[in-house]
């Protein structure tokens, strides 16, 4: 019998050409069960009731006749409509009748999938897969119903019943009005897929790029203990992972971020059937929900998938307990990036001193602004307008009708992944989860403003905060000689900003990783144990100074900061290690230059603990213990090598070689070659395997020596805010002095012009990363002139000062 007159089929029969007979879902199932369990990929097996099992089903019952009349007077614009033609036609199906030959079929096969298992009635998912779902364009995720732990006949025939039923949810009808798709033109075929009893361990998602940015060198992978309903539903922050594709291929262990969720609850098998909901315990929350290995493999899979259908996949996959084996349960394409979007660069700016009211996970790069609108349950939903800003607990599919109205989304649960930041990035609406306490802060009919442009950090702000938007064709801004690299900080905008027309990182800034995500003074994690110790001989200068009552309070901070980890020290090394990595994969293969940590000491003070290390009282911290002369310094050296070991990580660990070093604040040549004797012994050896180590030229005696020092260090970037500060003798902290010059004055120029001759003779590379080329066009004309090799500005500066500097070259 041909593929088109069959009523059920194996995943063995299907391929991704059959997306007419059993939807995008199951065609995706079959292919992959059919092409790549062969290269290792585990899938488990079942089998599909194709189209014309639908369509014989509505037939032999007369529902299509009644469908044509339901929707021939349905209108979308009346929420009272939707939800009656909703009704009434989900009625219809389940009070019907499987025809006989249908049933006997359906059953039979159900046998021969249990005895494949080696039981009577074997547990299986039921999934819904629609004739015109999972297009390039469409994802109609979450549209239909699955239905989970199904075991028995009975119970299998009306569980399909309840999928056929559920192609007339107010949410799928919503939505394909929303794509244009006909009602009565689109079918629903049933998988039935052998279930994987991931309630004994862990399931989740993954997706082959980036899911806020559409960057394609990553895979993303979020984990939750229990049957992965559970994130869909908002409920749990999951654990979340990145692997870096190009150094996996060649065989590092590229998990270049792991980050802890909030794994409270979990689904697991009900007795009687379906699932219920337990708590995790305590002590297993605060571990990672997959090992290292289970997450490589998950990585090298979904490459793998998405080299088969070449285009990024959005995947679903389980862990089964009782045989602690990895599966894949469905890909589809991921919608929301397109090839089309990449030659485009959309840039909101908004620009505020307010302080957030809260805070929470961006979803997106974009600015909403409305009236708050409360919405505590599905049942309110009808009282929603479009324009308002969305706030609830979390959201369902039963939402969607709502959501594509709201010019905002907020939620208190979730996290990337969840259903309300999925639904959200395909609609291209701002959306911030995880606020924890947005329906209890915020109230009906206030104006917030939803900023979802600072990379993760979700802020949202009382009133109307104004903002522009800009738009770039990437294809149309043009190519300068001298290279523009960026400066970054934040590892969080990295993945968006590389998609700016640039040569690399001209500087990678430490300080914004240990500031904003290790937030602990390094030295306080390296001494963790002595500080518990009553008054050890220890390198803790200040501690007998500090009351005990303080020292008490900085151990509980550690504590609550670094919970996940016993290891102080390790966390340092793996959030260092782990920012450092987000923005080098960003940008690879190009030059990534991560300059070492450059606080001050009243800066390092700030850190938790800080103000047991740092000298009290220095008169001037900008020209005092910073920089290079901290790291062979005996007292800060164990939190130095504690760096470097997050930079050899990067390195060979994650495979990260375009990550080159820099050393700030370098006095002498003697503090020169101490640092890098002391790199040399931490594993970081200058020219061994292609590291090179540049310097800061920022003091005056780094150009008056500018031969000597280019012996010994690989090239120059030039800190023009301390070249201009020590150059002019002003304190670049002293607002009254800032009028007596800047990088513009001659003698600063003329020093910059000196060093620029130099590296050019010694062949050495020569970079600018200061603050000055971002704000003034002018100077940044100057160092064209000159023949800089590069110029380092800030992400939102690179753009404008293309265009400048190639309209004065014109």
């Amino acid at each position: 019998m041909k593929k088109s007159k069959k009523y059920i089929l194996w995943f063995r029969e299907i391929s991704s050409k059959d997306i007419s007979l059993v939807g995008g879902k199951n065609a995706s199932l079959g292919e992959m069960f059919s092409k790549l369990t062969k290269k290792g990929i585990n899938v488990p097996d079942g089998f599909s009731l194709t189209s014309k099992a639908y369509w014989y089903f509505l037939k032999e019952n007369k529902i299509d006749r009644k469908l044509k009349g339901i929707f021939k007077k349905f209108n979308l614009k009346s929420l009272k409509s939707l939800q009656e033609a909703g009704r009434v036609a989900r009625n219809l199906i389940l009070k019907a009748d499987f025809p006989e030959d249908l049933k006997k079929a359906i059953i039979k096969n159900y046998k021969k999938l249990s005895r494949k298992y080696g039981e009577n009635f074997t547990d299986v998912a039921v999934r819904s897969s629609a004739t015109a779902e999972d297009m390039k364009t469409a994802s109609f995720a979450g549209q239909m119903e699955t239905f989970l732990n199904i075991r028995g006949e009975e119970d299998l025939l009306k569980a399909i019943k309840k999928c056929m039923a559920s192609l007339f949810t107010n949410r799928a009808i919503a939505y394909r009005e929303e794509k244009g798709f006909s009602h009565l033109k689109i079918a629903l075929s049933v998988g039935i897929q052998k279930m994987v009893r991931s309630d004994l361990a862990s399931s989740g998602v993954m997706f082959t790029l980036d899911t806020e940015t559409g960057f394609q060198n990553v895979v993303l992978i979020n984990s939750i203990y229990g049957i992965g309903e559970m994130i869909v539903k908002g409920k749990i922050t999951p654990d979340e992972f990145f692997v870096f594709k190009p150094t996996l291929k060649k065989g590092f262990k590229s998990i270049i971020v792991k980050n802890l969720g909030r794994k409270t609850k979990k689904y697991i098998y009900n007795k009687k059937g379906g699932l219920k909901e337990i708590t995790v315990p305590s002590g297993k929350q605060l571990k990672f929900s997959l090992t290292d290995n289970e997450i490589l493999t998950l990585a090298r899979w979904g490459q793998l998938i998405e080299e088969h259908y070449k285009i990024p996949q959005d995947i679903e996959w389980a862990k089964d307990g009782k045989r602690g084996e990895l599966f894949i349960v469905q890909s589809r394409p991921e919608t929301v990036f397109t090839p089309q979007k990449a030659k485009f660069y959309e840039e909101y700016e908004i620009k505020t001193k307010k302080t957030p009211i809260l805070r929470g996970t961006a979803i997106g790069d974009k600015i909403g602004i409305g009236k708050v609108h409360l919405i505590s349950d599905v049942s309110k939903i009808g009282q929603f307008k479009k324009g308002e800003v969305l706030v609830t607990k979390m959201t369902d599919p039963d939402w969607v009708p709502i959501m594509r109205l709201a010019s905002a989304i907020v939620t208190d649960e979730g996290g990337k992944t969840a259903h309300a930041a999925i639904v959200s990035r395909e609609l291209g609406i701002p959306c911030i989860v995880g606020t924890e306490r947005a329906t209890k802060i915020l109230k009906n009919s206030q104006q917030v403003t939803v900023d979802c442009t600072q990379g993760l950090n979700g802020r949202i702000y009382l009133g109307k905060v104004p903002f522009k938007i800009k738009k770039y064709n990437l294809k149309k801004i043009p190519k300068l000689k001298t290279k523009v690299m960026i400066n970054i900080g934040a590892p969080e905008i990295a993945f968006k900003a590389s998609f700016l027309p640039n040569d690399g990182v001209g500087l990678a800034r430490e300080e914004f990783i240990i500031a904003e995500k290790i937030r602990v003074h390094p030295l306080a994690l390296y001494y963790y144990r002595e500080l518990k110790i009553p008054n050890p001989k220890s390198q803790i200068p200040n501690k007998i100074q500090i009351p005990k009552s303080k020292i008490q309070k900085i151990i509980k901070q550690i504590d609550e900061i670094t919970i996940e980890h016993k290891d102080k020290r390790e966390y340092f090394v793996k959030e260092l290690a782990e920012g450092i990595a987000q923005i080098a994969a960003a940008f690879w293969p190009k030059p990534v230059i991560v300059r070492f940590s450059d606080f001050k000491t009243n800066e390092y003070a700030q850190l938790v603990g800080g103000e047991l290390f740092e000298p009290k009282g220095e008169k001037n911290p900008m020209l005092g213990w910073r920089g290079a002369s901290r790291y062979y310094d005996e007292r800060f050296k164990p939190a130095f090598l504690m760096e470097c070991e997050a930079i050899k990580r990067v390195r060979d660990v994650f495979g990260l070689k375009n990550v080159k070093v820099m050393i700030p604040f370098c006095r002498t040549l003697e503090e020169g070659k101490k640092v890098l004797d002391l790199m040399k012994k931490a594993g970081l050896e200058r020219g061994k395997e292609g590291l090179e180590v540049y310097v800061m030229c920022e003091v005056p005696s780094n150009i008056v020596l500018a031969e000597e020092f280019l012996e010994i260090f690989d090239g120059y970037s030039i800190g023009s805010n301390d070249l201009t500060q020590l150059v002019l003798g002003i304190d670049r902290d002293a607002a009254t002095l800032q009028k007596i010059g800047d990088e513009r004055d001659s003698a600063v120029k003329e020093m910059i012009k000196k060093v620029i001759r130099v590296c050019k003779e010694k062949k050495k590379y020569c970079g600018i990363c200061g603050q000055g080329p971002s704000d003034l066009p002018e100077f940044s004309e100057f160092l064209v002139q000159e023949g800089i090799e590069s110029i380092s500005i800030n992400p939102d500066t690179v753009i404008k000062t293309i265009l400048i500097l190639a309209k004065k070259k014109k």
